[in-house]
């Protein structure tokens, strides 16, 4: 990240220059090897979608555990130079950015600040719309301003983005599309009696699919 003069982890996932590159970031409370993060990016790449994970400052002086968040300048350049060194690596195949929750976050951000360049979408998985059941639309704010592509998808049971909280947020902005997994929570977690082998493969058919159409 040249602008502090800190190195990240990176983790890339899949073969390059062959297919599209998701550029990824982690949660607030998980690194970029925390198993469903990884178990994400495992399953995008059986779908052809090469996943470069990389770790937020905060996340990275905690050795990859804990919880916490960077101040929005830092957390934005953070973005920023992953999307640079993905866009490196792609070598000119389409190219998305997004995460999980505070990194899909943190990627809106820096998408409105204009410091994204060469993407075709963003990919926001369990976009956090507020705090663990303190319904608000805040966070929402900044969305219209985002001129890419965006994909949502959210678990019906997700605290952090309750319905239509949500639905209500993204409705008017042709550019996002919600797709809502059924009985899945902000981490995925979801009843095994509707998910025996858990949702993630869901969530990567969804990916999959929208980043084959905008790619």
């Amino acid at each position: 990240v040249p602008e502090a003069g800190l190195e990240v982890s990176l983790r890339l996932d899949g073969p390059v220059g062959k297919g599209p590159l998701l550029v990824f970031g982690h949660g607030a409370g998980a690194g970029i090897d925390h198993p469903t993060t990884a178990a994400i990016a495992t399953a995008l790449a059986a779908r052809d979608i090469a996943v470069l994970r990389f770790q937020f400052p905060f996340m990275e002086k905690q050795g990859g555990t804990g919880f916490g968040r960077d101040p929005l300048p830092l957390a934005m350049a953070t973005v920023a130079a992953a999307v640079a060194r993905g866009r490196e690596l792609a070598g000119g195949a389409p190219l998305f950015a997004g995460g999980h929750s505070y990194g899909g976050r943190m990627t809106t951000h820096a998408a409105v600040e204009g410091l994204l360049e060469g993407l075709d979408g963003l990919v926001l998985l369990s976009f956090p719309l507020h705090g663990a059941r303190k319904p608000a639309t805040e966070r929402a704010a900044h969305l219209a301003s985002v001129s890419l592509p965006m994909l949502f998808v959210s678990g019906e049971r997700d605290a952090m983005a309750e319905s239509p909280l949500l639905e209500d947020s993204l409705r008017g902005l042709g550019s996002a599309r919600l797709q809502r997994i059924p009985g899945a929570d902000h981490g995925w977690k979801a009843p095994k009696r509707l998910w025996p082998e858990g949702p993630i493969p869901s969530v990567a058919d969804t990916v999959a699919a929208w980043v084959q159409e905008h790619a």
